[in-house]
């Protein structure tokens, strides 16, 4: 049946998420001269986002270093297992200096050096010190305080869940939107998806509670493309906790702290990544998570430890791991630090332009939503923040010169009831069990058969969208891990434990009448 909305708005750009992203593609659609409506399911405001939480830093190529485009295009490149889109890679990379100055113009700090320079960090996959960072390990909650305070000319939303995006033949047409007072719509020719993550597919997981797939799935249901899905990193050092098995946002451990020298140990004191990859710890996170996930099957232990206590002022150097460490008990100065994998980032995503573009005109996609080529198989550590600006404020733009040329447009709103939807304990519970860190085909069998079991429910809040978003999405993962028979990068097959040459492209995804279509191979460029 068609849901008959109760109120009615128009704008020339919807943004929806108020991180990296979607602050970057508001402000830049604003700037343009753009009627803008920036929309967020949650009221917590900038603290219920991903970038909030991001401790590491921004990955950029610094005039007058020892450093490259050239070298971090490499890095990136090597870390992506053969999937990235060179072209995509260089073009973000080569714009990071710029975006990054732009921010700090915006009123963003980062540390600084002895000598007033931005300070510089290594860390897992880099060959050079090029990760700045803010606050220590607060480079996230810098990030979003500038976003937050230069956005404050903006008309942000909370409490509003999108429970569709609305189109015609050939374009976007706006949003259907839920909030206090019933579902409306808003009328608007350009629409960025910028809703960050999909962590909450697993039991324990890095992301804030709202990274439950949501953009994913409107693109999916909206019938645009997706790609790369089966990437699922798990951040190889998330706090461990003894006792926390039930789900919800975990502390992760920012690789930098590995940077500064932490070793990760088992129960034993025995290395982890000693003869698995030539840079040790230092190894890009697909590799680390790997060899951590291994010496647990090995050992049956519950975590291994990563070994601090010889990094010099680490309390100042790493304030925010210091706390979360203290409140769970472990005083990280004088203990190791109990540590396991955690679902972190979807490589995969919204198959987009490096400006935001998707295959439906008038719908652009930014940040860790959107896959744009710069990730491939395995993205490199802190490249996230820097995809987030670069990609964010072109979006926006290109939202803003769509927006102008085609101007009014009327929306329809759709039949939305009738979505597939597992309860979300249970596809959590299956998704850590048979699509975790690694995966076989009797698991990922069992997924399917779960996943077709859903039953079609109307989906008319923000806990239905969720549930219904997680199912979607789920789903498309289990299809893109089982059609991949090798592993590559992030994702891991025990049947198959090398890469498969013929299999070094990537595969595009639509729902089509609900079912997964599994369509020509995008390639490799």
């Amino acid at each position: 049946m068609t849901t008959e909305p109760t109120w009615q708005q128009r704008a020339d750009v919807v943004v929806v998420g108020t991180g990296v992203g979607g602050l970057a593609a508001a402000r830049a659609a604003h700037r343009a001269g753009r009627t803008v409506v920036v929309l967020s399911k949650s009221a917590a405001g900038s603290a219920a986002t991903a970038t909030h939480y991001a401790q590491g830093g921004i990955a950029v190529v610094l005039p007058d270093t020892d450093d490259s485009v050239a070298a971090h295009v490499a890095d990136t490149m090597a870390a992506g297992g053969g999937l990235c889109d060179r072209g995509a890679v260089t073009s973000i990379v080569a714009d990071g200096y710029r975006a990054v100055s732009d921010l700090a113009g915006a009123g963003a700090v980062f540390d600084q050096d002895s000598e007033g320079h931005w300070a510089l960090t290594r860390e897992g996959g880099h060959s050079r010190r090029r990760i700045i960072h803010a606050g220590g390990d607060a480079t996230g909650a810098e990030v979003q305080r500038a976003l937050d305070h230069a956005a404050t000319v903006l008309d942000i939303r909370g409490g509003h869940v999108v429970l569709a995006v609305l189109r015609d033949t050939d374009s976007v047409t706006g949003v259907l939107v839920a909030n206090a007072d019933g579902i409306g719509v808003i009328h608007a020719p350009s629409v960025v998806l910028a809703t960050g993550g999909l962590g909450h597919l697993y039991r324990a997981t890095t992301n804030p509670g709202g990274a439950t797939g949501d953009g994913v799935a409107l693109a999916l249901w909206a019938g645009v493309a997706v790609s790369d899905l089966e990437f699922i990193q798990f951040h190889p050092t998330m706090l461990f906790e003894a006792g926390s098995a039930g789900g919800g946002r975990r502390p992760l451990i920012t690789e930098a702290v590995r940077g500064e020298g932490a070793r990760l140990i088992d129960a034993r004191g025995v290395s982890v990544t000693d003869g698995v990859h030539p840079m040790g710890d230092l190894a890009p996170r697909d590799v680390v998570a790997g060899a951590i996930d291994a010496r647990l099957r090995e050992t049956g232990d519950d975590c291994v430890y990563l070994d601090a206590r010889g990094i010099e002022g680490f309390e100042g150097r790493f304030p925010t791991v210091t706390a979360a460490c203290r409140g769970a008990g472990i005083d990280p100065v004088h203990q190791p630090i109990p540590v396991v994998p955690g679902a972190h980032y979807s490589c995969g995503g919204i198959v987009t332009d490096v400006a935001g573009r998707t295959d439906l005109a008038g719908l652009f996609a930014a940040g860790e939503v959107g896959r744009t080529g710069m990730h491939g198989a395995n993205r490199l550590a802190s490249n996230s923040l820097l995809e987030g600006l670069v990609v964010g404020e072109r979006a926006g733009t290109g939202a803003a010169a769509h927006a102008a040329a085609v101007g009014r447009v009327q929306a329809t709103a759709p039949d939305i009831a009738g979505r597939p939807v597992l309860q979300r304990r249970i596809l959590q519970d299956a998704m850590s069990r048979d699509a975790s860190v690694v995966r076989d085909a009797t698991g990922l069998a069992r997924l399917q058969e779960l996943l077709t079991s859903a039953a079609a429910r109307p989906v008319t809040d923000r806990a239905g969208v969720e549930d219904a978003a997680l199912t979607a999405v789920a789903t498309v993962v289990v299809a893109a891990a089982s059609a991949r028979s090798e592993s590559r990068g992030c994702h891991h097959r025990s049947e198959y434990p090398g890469a498969d040459p013929a299999q070094a492209r990537s595969s595009t995804i639509r729902l089509r009448d609900g079912v997964v279509a599994l369509e020509t191979p995008a390639g490799v460029k």
